[in-house]
């Protein structure tokens, strides 16, 4: 009963079109989605993938509580072309945006989780692994977004693939560009921009530019 009583509470009009848009009904009629009414669904024309067993609210989108924000103000917006693959449970919390081209692919590993306020735009590939927790106020892009060519005409600007590993705590206010790969067990420094490769394991990064700042650390929510 309990199971069904959560349910219907979250049965508003943006969870049943987001679900039988995109899911076989096998999947829709058990919304393993829940989209908080607040969400702008702005384009439903991708494509999305759910892994593994389905169940009731395994994927939230706008929803969460964080005391610095106004959640009945905030608005995540879901503009979708491209291809959103979730590996397991999700928790996009309130005023998450999520942009994705024609071209582009996101994949969120297992226990994924925006706590509030943060985009992503992906034209390329933005894969995350496992258990990876992001703070509030993060920007990640894959995509430079303008064209930039030089006196031959080639494009030299093209957008990079950015990829994070297991495990890994991005602090507030932090920049994740194009071309950004970062190892598990991390922590990424409030206020970091990082657009290049630091697969070291177990540290935190910070700074500017962007370095090592402690090794042999470890982290938990």
């Amino acid at each position: 009963m309990k199971r069904i009583l959560r349910i219907l509470t979250q049965l508003n009009l943006n969870t049943i079109r987001f679900n039988f848009k995109y899911l076989p009904f096998s999947q829709a009629i058990r919304f393993p989605v829940f989209v908080a009414k607040q969400v702008y669904l702005s384009n439903l024309q991708g494509e999305i993938k759910i892994e593994g067993h389905v169940w009731p609210g395994k994927i939230k989108i706008g929803y969460g509580e964080i005391g610095i924000f106004d959640k009945q103000k905030s608005r995540s917006i879901w503009q979708v072309a491209g291809k959103v693959v979730f590996k397991g449970a999700c928790n996009l919390g309130h005023g998450s945006k999520i942009s994705v081209g024609d071209y582009g692919e996101v994949i969120f590993g297992e226990n994924f989780s925006i706590t509030a306020e943060s985009s992503l735009i992906c034209y390329k590939k933005i894969t995350f692994g496992s258990a990876c927790v992001l703070s509030w106020d993060i920007l990640l892009m894959d995509t430079d977004l303008h064209s930039i060519y030089n006196a031959q005409g080639e494009l030299i600007n093209a957008p990079k693939e950015i990829s994070v590993g297991d495990h890994v705590w991005i602090g507030c206010r932090c920049t994740i560009l194009k071309g950004a790969r970062i190892g598990s067990n991390s922590i990424v420094a409030a206020g970091t921009t990082i657009n290049k490769t630091l697969l070291n394991e177990n540290v935190i990064l910070g700074g500017s530019p962007v370095r090592v700042l402690k090794e042999e650390v470890s982290w938990q929510v």
